[in-house]
């Protein structure tokens, strides 16, 4: 396998014409969907005041992917991926432009939010699973990590700007702008997908059985893996024992340290700023030896992090545990991604990699929704608590199991069963 080092290796990704089209329209739509994160948040948070309700909001967005992803990814795999990848940013630009116009027209309600919040969560699995599987199809096949990592890294440039941006937007002129705002951010991503060409398509040809049988190969595939099913455990873990928390950061913001949406911004801004530090360290790595383990004990530090975010209530140490966390979540991500990219035969990449979808994104939900409940009941500082130590449970198994994922992830794939490879 080829290994690039530093920026060269960033550079020689960005020269593969196909990523970089579509970089150009995805960092624009990024800002915009970040911007919409905020906006939703706060939103919840002012309509509500509830802990409860943000989980709900939260979840209603993200649970879809858990129930439609492996089904998308099906779908994925028979049809043409750039054309489902376009339909899905076309109906999440008229989701966004509903809420603003909803919002400015004094019309919004907290249970028309949560209808919209659970339509666009339906578009994004379907956007979520063929955007996964056009990925590998952008770029030749040594630098897959680096724009993997490079993706993570204006992923959550994004989540450092985005949230500025929000933030700005919501207190200059409402809500409702920033919702118009990421709107409008769909098209240039809409108009780079039209452009990008596919080096793998990676279709079968005409399906043989039914969608549900296709479905169940694909969860059966990535289970019996002896790689790809240790590292969705580590999906389980970040999803429901980190990736959570800052969900909770609205109520965190306004309620322990009794600040406004400055702090909250703030807060998810710091956690932006590690995640785009982190992917571009990982971008400039370039390669796929070692990822295993560094997926493995990155969960660790995130766990640390949450502990002392849940310990002090300090502004200063909300902001570092953040930076960490964000830092975190994002090799962990980056890392796991590429790992099963590396190691998923061609044919069945859409399917397989839905599930890294509804772990990553849909599990997220679930997190939520438990640390909302939670933190009702028994407040924030106790729930994170209890996230640190389930994190710690999953850790001592992955431990364990080490060697066997990375023989199975880290391996040169076999061409005939990786889509040519």
């Amino acid at each position: 396998m080829a290994k690039f080092g530093g920026f060269t290796s960033i550079a020689r990704t960005f020269g593969q014409r196909n990523f970089r089209i579509y970089m150009y329209g995805a960092s624009v739509s990024l800002i915009g969907t970040w911007v919409q994160r905020v906006a939703q948040g706060w939103l919840t948070w002012e309509l509500t005041h509830s802990f409860m309700w943000l989980g709900i909001i939260a979840s209603a967005e993200l649970l879809p992917s858990v129930f439609l992803a492996p089904l998308a990814g099906a779908i994925t795999d028979r049809m043409d991926r750039k054309k489902l990848a376009v339909a899905a940013q076309v109906l999440a630009c008229l989701q966004a432009a509903t809420l603003s116009a909803l919002i400015f027209f004094d019309l919004m309600n907290i249970w028309v939010l949560l209808a919209l919040a659970t339509f666009v969560g339906g578009v994004f699995s379907f956007s979520m699973a063929v955007r996964l599987a056009i990925f590998p199809s952008l770029v030749e096949r040594q630098h897959i990590s680096s724009a993997i990592a490079i993706n993570a890294a204006f992923f959550n440039l994004a989540r450092f700007v985005g949230p500025a941006v929000g933030g700005f937007l919501i207190a200059t002129w409402g809500i409702a702008f920033a919702f118009g705002f990421n709107a409008l951010s769909f098209l240039g991503f809409i108009i780079a997908l039209s452009q990008i060409e596919m080096l793998r398509p990676e279709i079968t040809g005409k399906p043989k059985r039914g969608l549900m049988a296709d479905v169940v190969e694909g969860i059966a595939y990535a289970m019996r893996h002896p790689g790809i099913g240790p590292a969705l455990l580590i999906l389980i873990a970040v999803a429901l024992g980190i990736k959570g928390v800052p969900e909770m950061l609205p109520g965190y913001a306004d309620r322990v340290l009794k600040a406004g949406v400055e702090a909250f911004a703030q807060l998810t801004a710091a956690s932006g700023i590690g995640a785009a530090v982190s992917a571009v360290w990982i971008a400039g790595r370039g390669r796929i030896a070692g990822l295993t383990r560094l997926a493995v004990h990155y969960l660790v530090v995130s766990a640390l992090a949450v502990a002392a975010f849940a310990a002090w209530t300090n502004i200063w140490v909300g902001l570092a545990a953040m930076f960490v966390v964000g830092a975190g979540i994002t090799v962990i991500g980056t890392g796991v991604q590429s790992l099963m990219q590396n190691a998923v035969a061609g044919e069945m990449r859409g399917r397989v990699m839905s599930l890294y979808g509804v772990l990553f994104r849909g599990g997220p939900a679930l997190g939520a929704l438990v640390m909302g409940a939670l933190a009702e009941g028994v407040g924030l500082r106790a729930t994170f608590a209890v996230a640190v130590a389930l994190t710690g449970v999953a850790c001592v198994f992955l431990y364990r199991a080490l060697p066997r994922m990375e023989a199975a992830l880290e391996a040169e794939p076999d061409p005939q069963k990786s889509g040519g490879w």
